[in-house]
């Protein structure tokens, strides 16, 4: 059943209050106008500012307009008066119903018990949910769905038909192109992904697939607006990132999973992976590619964020960026050192009266549950600070181990960095700096290389081998620092997590083996 039949059969069945939570008006209207006309019954709206008139009377109009019922017990004096059957379309009436409004909250009331033998039906509509005790009974609230892919496409088709015919105007949509932008504006209303298309018409003079960024920053305009997740401008690729062979396959076998057809083909969207392993080598830039990649939003949910002092706002923190991150899907959630957010969730009963393991719940039920496409990607420095229940089967689709990177992959991030950097990789002897940087992680690479650049400069001499080896001679790595905690990882992340790298895992057994002979 879709909504506008479940709509119909609610007001068919004589449901006298309709509570819908939405920020698109027009479309509820819509809605209901197609409603009231199938069932021969009037419309009528109620705002604040010009009272009850009939619906879609313009602003400008003065015609039906009757200034007394602007306020409310006026207006539902209006709907008992009125004999036909009809539809009342209330907006923004939530700050009439808090709690020092008992007399519109009795009024409404009452003609609830009335309207149930009558043709006539309220309908709120609001942003946010206000429902007093007194109306629990008698109210019936919805959420207003998202528009469809299909909805995005009849308004994107409207706007091409109107500037096809401006010679100025390049309309380059081919299949593939249109469905990226419907794709990248899912999550949007239809007025906000109306005005980036018209955004991307003025701003460029054209409008094809090529724009999926311009849609990405008018969704950055609502991460901004909720203060509880950071928006991310994914500016790295794989092409960054130095082995992980296995992940990234994983990963690109994955990047068509948001589409319509992998929907037919019976495909769920991926729901997440959870990346442990030894710090510096590459997990939060796998995070950032990962968005790159799938060409979704990047929304970085920050834990420390979400704790408040009063009791239960911060489980309801999580609940609003859970449904901030959700209205803009597709999108990729990057929950970054999940490790150090749920530290003390199996003592926070003593320690902070229960509020981590409260968090932590609310989290964990919503990665079981969610339907929205979400891809969480959580990662982790230390394995034994992770509660068990986030390691269940279910929750996160795969758990992947990232290790020290082996020579090939030393050799790959070396090639990466100094290209990065503007120096041909040609010129340099790469063979003798993979020898030189056993045990080194990917970011001690590339400070590695980062402090040859500074020798080098102060000498006043181009970077050369020799300047990189010199560096690296001097740094320790973190594999020797914290050796027993990272062979503890090792042990553990043996048989329970997939290994991001296989060539690496071979010569890591091979490497133990002669270590332990």
């Amino acid at each position: 059943m879709n909504f506008q039949t479940e709509i119909e059969t609610l007001i068919r069945a004589r449901y006298p209050i309709l509570y819908i939570i939405t920020n698109e008006e027009m479309r509820v209207q819509n809605m209901l106008v197609d409603i009231a006309a199938k069932r021969q019954k009037k419309v009528f709206e109620w705002t604040y500012s010009n009272g009850i008139v009939p619906a879609g009377t313009s602003i400008q109009s003065q015609k039906n307009r009757n200034a007394s019922t602007k306020d409310p017990l006026a207006a539902l004096d209006q709907v008992i008066e009125q004999v036909e059957p009809a539809i009342f379309l209330f907006k923004d009436f939530h700050p009439f119903l808090s709690k020092n409004n008992f007399a519109i909250i009795r009024k409404l009331k009452d003609i609830a018990l009335y309207l149930k033998n009558s043709f006539k039906t309220i309908v709120l509509i609001s942003p946010v949910m206000e429902i007093p005790a007194e109306l629990d009974k008698e109210v019936t609230v919805l959420n207003f769905p998202q528009p469809t892919k299909e909805d995005l496409a009849g308004m994107l088709d409207k706007i091409v038909a109107e500037v096809r015919d401006r010679k100025q105007i390049e309309i380059d949509l081919d299949d593939a192109g249109r469905d990226r932008l419907l794709q990248a504006a899912l999550g949007l209303t239809l007025g906000e992904a109306e005005n980036v298309f018209a955004k991307i018409i003025v701003q460029e003079q054209r409008l094809s697939g090529d724009y999926v960024n311009e849609v990405f920053a008018e969704k950055q305009q609502i991460i901004r607006k909720s203060g509880l997740l950071e928006y991310y401008a994914a500016d790295e690729d794989f092409a960054s990132v130095g082995g992980l062979s296995v992940l990234k396959d994983w990963l690109n076998k994955r990047s068509v999973a948001f589409t319509d057809e992998a929907r037919a083909f019976g495909l769920p969207a991926p729901k997440g992976i959870l990346l442990l392993g030894v710090q510096g080598c590459g997990k939060s830039l796998c995070a950032k590619a990962v968005s790159r990649l799938w060409q979704l939003p990047l929304l970085r949910f920050d834990m420390g964020r979400m704790f408040g002092s009063l009791v239960g706002s911060s489980e309801e923190n999580v609940r609003r960026a859970i449904a901030v991150a959700e209205s803009v899907a597709p999108a990729v959630l990057w929950v970054d050192e999940i490790d150090k957010a749920f530290v003390g969730s199996q003592s926070s009963g003593t320690t902070d009266g229960g509020t981590t393991a409260r968090v932590f719940g609310t989290f964990l039920t919503w990665l079981s549950e969610k339907d929205a496409p979400v891809f969480v990607v959580a990662t982790a420095n230390d394995v034994m600070q992770l509660p068990p229940e986030l390691l269940r089967k279910g929750r996160l689709d795969e758990i992947f181990y990232v290790d020290l990177p082996s020579g090939e992959e030393r050799e790959e991030i070396f090639r990466i960095h100094l290209a990065k950097r503007g120096r041909d990789p040609k010129i340099f002897d790469v063979q003798a700096m993979v020898g030189a940087s056993q045990d080194l992680s990917g970011a001690e690479i590339e400070e590695a290389i980062i402090s040859a650049l500074y020798d080098a400069f102060y000498a006043k001499q181009e970077l050369a081998t020799e300047h990189v080896l010199a560096t690296l001679g001097q740094t320790v790595p973190l594999a020797k620092t914290m050796s027993e905690k990272i062979s503890a990882q090792r042990n553990w992340a043996s048989g329970r997590a997939r290994n991001a790298s296989v060539p690496h895992a071979l010569k890591l057994e091979a490497e133990r083996r002669r270590t332990e002979s």
